[in-house]
């Protein structure tokens, strides 16, 4: 029996789709859905997935729903109704002029993955034999649905699920920027491609019935016929056919709809830039703070070109301000910077000139490559928008906006080596709000004062005061997950293991899958024994990213603790893949070599690692006691004389000088171990002083090394030498 796959139909149009399709043996269809952005926007597919899964799963999982709420809720609003949301924070609560913070371009990564996560378990808990996903239209996606396919092909089970995407024969667009889970190599990957050639299925002959299919069907017909028809009718009766089904689709008070056919039929309306440009506004603010910037860019370029600075100045604004929110948000800052030097050549209005010298100054000093970065270029836009902020009439209005900009000035101080300015700032900032504002006003500007107040006492290494700070943001904002992870690596740094893995298990709670945050539990486990545990965490963190090349080598480690050196071997061997020249990875390729008995492929992975990195201390030590074990002294020597050059660890230096003990060099070998006995006390490392004094003829000197060991520890084993000077 063939294994199960999942499966790319391509195909012109679609009938010749839907025969090819038919053509296929494939489980009972669980659900068909179509992924064209003109219907609903961003996660036009997953909303309507969820749509028709989540009441059910409410009854077979209602765990899982309850789980990955905010995933569900982020990609179907009209489900708000019916799911609970558990974790709202001061981000998506905050009202409009409030919302000062704005979501990673990876958010939907990491939505993609719990929501694959929730259909696997609703998937599992059916029980009745596998099912298939049926995904039309695809090729016409937004980039947020692009995304979930992508991650969808590569972690769900085809015996589970088999997921059918439909496409054009055309290549996929591809979305702008940096792009983290790409659909046409997932579609290559994980599909059997299935290439339909059936004849198109025409629509009805009449034009003017045509031209009203097309509208009806929000513009996603593929018969070429349809646009014509629609394109030949008189402007007023286009405009009457759009006004007709915009008003069936409000009827239906389904949000997703204004992110897509809403949008089509109110622009090109009877009224495309008062009802037309209004809504688009809205989508791109709503969009704006949902983090789905691509939707945003489209909107923008829609809504300008339905509007001017002089006819709506305030959507006008939208439509520019939005988008250079949205570049930021792809890394595609080359963009940015003509969007405001557009607005302060058209605009007089203080308020945007104030927005964009801070946007400007952010460009400046925090989104721009290194190369590119000019601090003091920024201090002076932060400067410009801190005395516009100064000149806000309302008192309270006014403090925010100065602490805001102030704000900005902060991060200048940071990024010029300048920390304790920085926190002077901060302080000041916290201080006028307290002082000005009502407890619940601007609250969620107000914790990321004192959030930025916490990262830069980290980066001075004041930890309590970290902690201190971190710890107030989550009194106030308890449900957002990068407050407890951020809190977590400082409490690791201090030593708090135990209360950093609590932290890292609450930020794998309150949030959409990460793996970062999989990736740090999994060492905290691994260092309070828990090696079981992360060898787990770093297994999910790379389901998570497969190209996550550290997990990979902290797992091999692992593994080579437990004994699995396949398992170790199989890891290194896909670090390597990734990443050939990775220092680290070599090491442990040499170190599970010495381990099967394989010592010249040994040396060999050692130094491939020092061609890598010369200066990798552990590696010269690695060759070093391969050297000591095959009776070569000389090079031993050698190479851990380098490896103590490049590292502090006392360890190294103990087996330096036992290298230099059996090569007959005591003096050399006292004085190291002079050094690790004065920072270790170690009674091994005084019982191997004793034999250089020995041999140096310091005898008492050596008697009291070996009783001082003893008594450190009786357990310990004693050469015979050692028993000799005991007597």
């Amino acid at each position: 029996m063939a294994e199960p796959r999942h499966h790319w139909v391509r195909a012109p149009h679609r009938a010749a789709r839907a025969a090819a399709h038919e053509q296929l043996a494939l489980p009972p269809v669980l659900v068909t859905v179509s992924a064209h952005r003109r219907l609903r926007g961003p996660y036009t597919a997953v909303g309507s997935l969820l749509r028709a899964l989540v009441p059910d799963a409410l009854t077979r999982c209602p765990e899982a729903v309850r789980r990955h709420d905010v995933e569900i809720l982020s990609t179907a609003p009209e489900l708000r109704g019916v799911v609970p949301a558990s974790r709202e924070t001061l981000t998506s609560l905050a009202v409009p002029k409030e919302r000062t913070r704005y979501y990673s371009r990876l958010r939907t990564l990491r939505i993609a993955h719990g929501l694959v996560e929730f259909l696997t378990e609703y998937a599992q808990a059916l029980g009745d034999g596998p099912h298939t996903l049926v995904v039309e239209d695809l090729h016409r996606a937004d980039p947020t649905d692009q995304e979930f396919l992508a991650v969808l092909l590569r972690r769900m089970d085809p015996a589970l699920l088999t997921v059918v995407a439909h496409t054009g024969t055309e290549p996929l667009d591809a979305p702008l920027g940096e792009v983290a889970a790409p659909l046409e190599p997932a579609l290559t990957a994980h599909c059997l491609t299935v290439h339909g050639t059936a004849p198109a299925d025409l629509l009805p002959a009449g034009p003017a019935e045509r031209a009203a299919l097309y509208v009806a069907g929000d513009g996603t017909a593929e018969d070429p016929r349809a646009a014509e028809a629609y394109e030949l009718l008189p402007p007023a009766g286009r405009a009457a056919l759009h006004d007709a089904r915009r008003l069936e689709l409000e009827a239906l008070d389904e949000r997703s709809l204004s992110l897509g056919a809403l949008l089509w039929h109110a622009e090109h309306g009877s009224d495309p830039s008062g009802a037309g440009a209004e809504l688009l506004r809205e989508a791109s603010n709503y969009c704006t703070d949902m983090g789905f910037y691509h939707a945003v860019l489209d909107y923008g370029e829609r809504g300008s070109a339905l509007v001017t600075h002089e006819s709506h100045p305030r959507h006008w604004w939208t439509f520019l301000a939005k988008p250079a929110n949205a570049y930021a948000g792809l890394g595609l800052t080359d963009r940015i910077l003509p969007l405001w030097e557009r607005a302060r050549a058209l605009s007089t209005d203080p308020e945007i000139h104030l927005q964009c010298a801070y946007g400007t100054a952010m460009l400046y000093t925090r989104f721009l490559d290194d190369d590119q970065r000019d601090h003091q270029v920024a201090r002076g836009w932060i400067n410009t928008a801190i005395a516009f902020a100064t000149r806000t009439p309302d008192p309270k209005e006014r403090a925010f906006r100065t602490a805001f900009n102030r704000n900005g000035l902060a991060l200048i101080e940071v990024r010029e080596g300048r920390p304790e300015a920085a926190l002077a700032l901060l302080d000041e900032c916290v201080a006028r709000l307290d002082e000005i504002l009502d407890p619940g006003e601007h609250a969620l500007h107000r914790s990321v004062l004192v959030y930025n107040r916490a990262q830069v006492h980290g980066g001075l290494g004041r930890h309590e005061d970290a902690v201190a700070d971190y710890t107030s943001v989550i009194t106030v904002d308890p449900n957002y997950a990068e407050y407890y992870f951020d809190r977590g690596i400082v409490l690791r740094r201090t030593g708090r293991s135990v209360e950093a893995l609590a932290d890292f298990d609450e930020a794998i709670r309150l949030s959409p899958p990460f793996p970062e945050a999989y990736y740090n539990r999994a060492d905290v486990r691994a260092e309070l024994g828990d090696v079981k545990g992360a060898v787990q965490d770093f297994g999910y963190v790379i389901e998570l990213d497969p190209a996550f090349v550290d997990a990979y080598l902290n797992r091999a480690g692992l593994l080579t603790d437990l004994g699995d050196l396949p398992g170790a071997r199989r890891d290194v061997a896909a670090g390597l893949a990734l990443d050939p020249a990775n220092a680290q990875l070599l090491a442990v390729q040499g170190q599970l070599h010495v381990a099967e008995g394989e010592l010249a492929e040994a040396r060999e992975a050692y130094s491939a690692a020092l061609a890598a990195d010369p200066e990798f201390a552990q590696a010269w030590a690695l060759r070093g006691e391969l050297a000591y074990e095959e009776g070569d002294l000389a090079a031993a020597a050698a190479d851990l004389q380098r490896a103590v050059q490049l590292s502090e660890d006392p360890g190294l230096r103990f087996n330096l000088a036992v290298a230099y003990q059996d090569a007959d060099r005591h003096g050399e070998a006292l004085g190291l171990l002079d050094t690790v006995v004065a920072e270790t006390d170690d009674p091994s490392a005084r019982l191997q002083r004793a034999r250089s004094l020995q041999a140096l003829g310091r005898r008492p000197e050596a008697v009291a090394d070996v009783r001082a060991a003893v008594e450190a520890d009786p357990e310990l084993a004693l050469p015979d030498e050692a028993r000799d000077l005991l007597g």
